[in-house]
């Protein structure tokens, strides 16, 4: 019961950290301080679309929880919005706020992410970049998004791993590696409204007529 009380304590704050967050022009901050940086420049000029959170707000106290609101868009278009919780179990104390940014390949990997319920799989990193530095890559092998490729000069350029590259931002500048693994993500489409149904009244009774019993 303490645990359930204390992911759901997690989630709130982080929601709200994130709501605030969005105040203002947060999305467009966010695309200029990933643009600013060379390790994205070729992911924005070849990419089918991408997935931006200007602030995943993560935090824990022996249970983990990160939550994070985001937009959709393909070849600059916006198509939806989209959600991210992440819940995580282990010995954690403190909290980070960063950036996300999901790379679509193709359509096939946009496709997948819009479904409705995509996940990312256990043991995945991200790319951590700061504007002006270089890309510090994580995970690589048969997992997600951190493939790392040395150009010979002593950097690593991210790649495309099943369609997905992945890259965050920290807030402050600072770089900070972010597990991705157990990233959940919903999707909901531009336009789809997001109506609460009505109550349907009561039909009003029908006046008894005289003779009729009652």
């Amino acid at each position: 019961m303490r645990q359930f009380l204390t992911r759901m304590l997690l989630l709130s704050s982080l929601s709200l950290i994130s709501t605030v967050s969005l105040a203002g022009d947060a999305y467009s901050t966010t695309l200029s301080s990933f643009r600013q940086s060379n390790y994205t420049a070729d992911f924005f000029a070849k990419s089918y679309g991408y997935a931006v959170f200007p602030t995943i707000g993560k935090g824990g106290l022996g249970v983990g929880a990160a939550h994070g609101k985001g937009k959709v868009y393909v070849k600059g278009q916006f198509t939806g919005y989209t959600n991210m919780t992440q819940l995580t179990v282990g010995f954690q104390i403190g909290g980070q706020a960063f950036s996300q940014i999901i790379f679509f390949q193709d359509k096939r990997s946009y496709d997948e992410f819009t479904s409705g319920n995509f996940e990312f799989g256990a043991q995945v990193s991200a790319v951590a970049i700061t504007v002006g530095a270089q890309a510090q890559a994580g995970t690589t092998g048969s997992t997600l998004g951190a493939n790392k490729d040395n150009d010979g000069k002593g950097v690593y350029k991210a790649k495309y791993h099943k369609g997905m590259a992945v890259f965050t931002y920290t807030k402050g500048g600072f770089m900070y590696e972010a597990s991705v693994g157990g990233q959940k993500f919903n999707f909901t489409p531009k336009g789809q409204a997001k109506k609460k149904a009505k109550p349907k009244s009561a039909p009003a009774p029908s006046p008894v007529e005289e003779g009729q019993p009652i």
